[in-house]
């Protein structure tokens, strides 16, 4: 009786599977988007744009739009069977308590903690090592959905003064608000339309800031182009802050920063065009009046200064060293001529940290982390021994610590932070995550697999031991790709729930990273962009032939320059996969740079007015245009904020509109729009929670799971 039972539960999940893809088999009744003639000209081609339009953030016709799309969405997302269980299963796998490593402040102790599902995570305070923490700032209190976030914050040097920066509805604008750090009483020093910005004190009296002038238009869309940096004298009207640097008409630059030394001795400048290249500036504060001393004069390289000894500066810098080193020179004369080498260049990417008198260089080694400890004499200490294979970071301290504290996670290792003794570098546990994940049931495997062009691929597959590779299992190709951005082995609570479902997990280092230094990213860049998409479409290609899975069970997903990444592989190769996720995507490549600070991303996009073949170049890839009608394009979500001001939303809605328009077959093209959200920065845990049950679900809808991958192989058991 027992085979009988089961052999009917297995044509009942045959059934089942087909009777999840029948759902899908009409299409959908999207909201009507209308069309204008908008056509521009580009070095004699004509462009039509029909849905510029929807760039408007600020008219009642994008917000209808937005508020029809989002009904046929989440209508659609409610009637999957199995998203409350989604919802439920992350819910409880996120409640648990998670700690930051403590840090000191004058006499006081820090350290943030979230007790499990708060949207925020609270900051608290302990007076000495032995007394009770207690709640210093609750940034849950700071609205009642939890949508305002704190997005930065410096002490004075005392530590008895709070300049703390928030974010409201996820917008890239802040407010500095200045607290007095005893009795916790706000100061009538609050700071307005903040952008890009750190937050640095000059000693006790001020602090340097930076930002652009309000824009004409909507403040979430109209370009910024002149980042500017001031100081704020406390006590004093912001009406009042000096502008330091920035303010030349002549010569504008996009970012600007400034950041003053531990010793409070210098202010040292950035000032850059792009995200790649800037020049590097500082200034005497010890003198009456400082004057600028220029260290670098062009945006050629990267570079920037770490730490100074009295009036030696040690500079992190990629000039004649892709991969970086330290150099020292002294504040005299600090010019690149005068530069010696103390951490020469390595045949590994340097992340150089310091603590406790020591310098902390973190290597990466195919995307793994290895650190090494050195003295101020450039003499090698040790090696840290880490607690395995994966990512660490935060061996950062005042000069006068004796223990640091790092974190390490890897794919299957939640992030657990490590108290370091920086004289004999040992290391013990601090604080390791009770979270209901067991990783001893999972794996990571790197494998290195070759590209369009014959390029050696590093990739990172995760999933639970004892998968069979059938081409079966519901896979997730998650990338990114550009901005010199590294892809290190990272633990995600969100990924943990795909992992138990019996899902996998591949993340590869595409070129336009940082894994292998600047030439890495360079071969990502402009004219060379498309080798980042034949990089993830080779991925997909070695997790197809290599049976981990195949196209009907393949989702591809990225956000930002991922989300590109998404858009342009799926308008190229739409056969490879049969999801697609791109999240707050560069959707339309003719067209970024006009928005906000986009312009600023030229080093790796380049734009279309640079000259023609820029523009063919761009125009062949970009999603936006890149969509033909009569196409099957594989299942999509496509994910965005309506107060995203890094990548504004128009991207997304124009590249939504004319997949709905130019999709053939079935398969549903969907946008997500989460009101009051921004690029993703500060999101509550709640929306978090929400986006990923609906992302997960959606999937596996959509590869035809009826029932979860999970309660399907308890099932066929029985």
């Amino acid at each position: 009786m027992k085979k009988i039972y089961s052999g009917i539960i297995g044509l009942g999940l045959v059934a089942g599977s087909l009777s999840a893809q029948s759902q899908n088999q009409s299409k959908l009744n999207y909201p009507e988007t209308k069309k204008v003639d908008t056509v521009t000209d580009y070095f004699g081609t004509e462009v039509k744009d029909p849905y510029r339009w929807l760039e408007d953030d600020r008219s009642e016709e994008t917000e209808n739009w937005v508020k029809r799309q989002n009904e046929v969405t989440f209508d659609y997302l409610e009637n999957i069977p199995y998203r409350n269980k989604l919802k439920e299963r992350l819910t409880k796998l996120w409640d648990y308590e998670k700690l930051s490593a403590p840090f000191t402040e004058g006499e006081k102790i820090y350290f943030f903690k979230n007790n499990g599902l708060q949207n925020q995570s609270v900051l608290y305070r302990r007076e000495s090592e032995k007394a009770e923490a207690k709640v210093f700032l609750d940034p849950n209190k700071f609205s009642e959905d939890g949508t305002t976030s704190l997005a930065g914050m410096s002490f004075s040097e005392d530590g008895k003064k709070l300049a703390y920066a928030i974010s409201e509805g996820g917008s890239d604008w802040r407010k500095i608000i200045v607290m007095n750090a005893d009795d916790k009483k706000i100061l009538g020093d609050t700071i307005k339309d903040v952008k890009f910005s750190g937050i640095s004190w000059k000693g006790n009296e001020g602090f340097y800031y930076s930002s652009y002038d309000k824009p004409d238009g909507s403040e979430l869309s109209a370009k910024t182009d002149q980042h500017k940096l001031y100081y704020h004298k406390l006590g004093t009207p912001q009406s009042d802050d000096q502008i330091i640097f920035g303010n030349s008409e002549a010569q504008k630059r996009r970012y600007v920063g400034g950041s003053v030394t531990e010793d409070n001795r210098y202010l040292i400048i950035s000032a850059r065009n792009s995200t790649s290249g800037g020049e590097l500036y500082m200034m005497d504060l010890q003198k009456e009046n400082p004057e600028l001393v220029t260290i670098l004069d062009n945006q050629d390289t990267d570079s920037y200064v770490i730490e100074n000894e009295g009036s030696k500066l040690f500079i992190v810098t990629n000039l004649d060293a892709p991969n970086k080193k330290i150099v020292t020179v002294d504040a005299s004369d600090p010019s690149p001529e005068n530069w010696e080498d103390f951490i020469p260049e390595t045949e590994h990417v340097l992340s150089p940290s310091t603590g406790g008198g020591y310098f902390f260089t973190e290597y990466m080694v195919d995307a793994i982390s290895k650190v090494k400890q050195y003295d101020y004499d450039g003499k090698l200490v040790r090696e840290v021994e880490l607690p395995g294979v994966g990512s660490a970071g935060g061996f950062g301290a005042k000069k006068d610590k004796d223990v640091l504290y790092y974190s390490f996670t890897n794919y299957v290792t939640p992030g657990t932070i490590y108290k370091y003794d920086i004289k004999n570098g040992t290391s013990q546990v601090y604080n390791k995550p009770n979270i209901d994940f067991d990783p001893e049931q999972f794996t990571s495997e790197q494998v290195f697999y070759e590209s369009k062009d014959g390029t050696k691929i590093p990739m990172i597959i995760t999933y639970k031991k004892g998968t069979q590779l059938n081409g079966k299992n519901p896979t997730i190709l998650y990338g990114y790709g550009g901005f010199n951005v590294s892809l290190t082995p990272g633990f995600s609570t969100a990924m943990s729930v795909w992992l138990e479902q019996g899902g996998v997990y591949a993340v590869p280092n595409l070129r336009g990273g940082g894994e292998y230094g600047k030439a890495w990213h360079d071969t990502g860049t402009k004219l060379k962009k498309q080798n980042v998409f034949d990089d993830f479409i080779a991925a997909a290609e070695y997790l197809i032939d290599n049976n981990y899975t195949s196209s009907d069970y393949l989702a591809v997903r990225g956000g930002s320059n991922g989300g590109l990444l998404v858009g342009a592989t799926m308008t190229q190769r739409p056969d490879l996969m049969k999801v697609a996720l791109p999240a707050v995507g560069v959707m339309d490549m003719l067209r970024y740079h006009t928005f906000t600070a986009g312009a600023g991303w030229a080093y790796d996009y380049g734009t279309s007015e640079d000259n023609k073949e820029m523009f063919q170049y761009l125009y062949n890839y970009s999603p936006v245009h890149s969509v033909e009608a009569g196409t099957e394009y594989p299942a999509t979500l496509v994910t965005t904020g309506d107060h995203d001001d890094r990548v504004v939303p128009a991207h997304s809605f124009k590249y939504a509109a004319e997949l709905q328009d130019k999709q053939e077959g079935t398969n549903p093209t969907l946008i997500r729009i989460e009101t009051n959200a921004g690029h993703g920065a500060g999101k509550p845990t709640s929306k978090i929670i929400e986006e990923y049950a609906d992302i997960f679900g959606f999937t596996l809808y959509n590869m035809g799971f009826e029932a979860l991958p999970n309660e399907l192989k308890e099932i066929s058991k029985d």
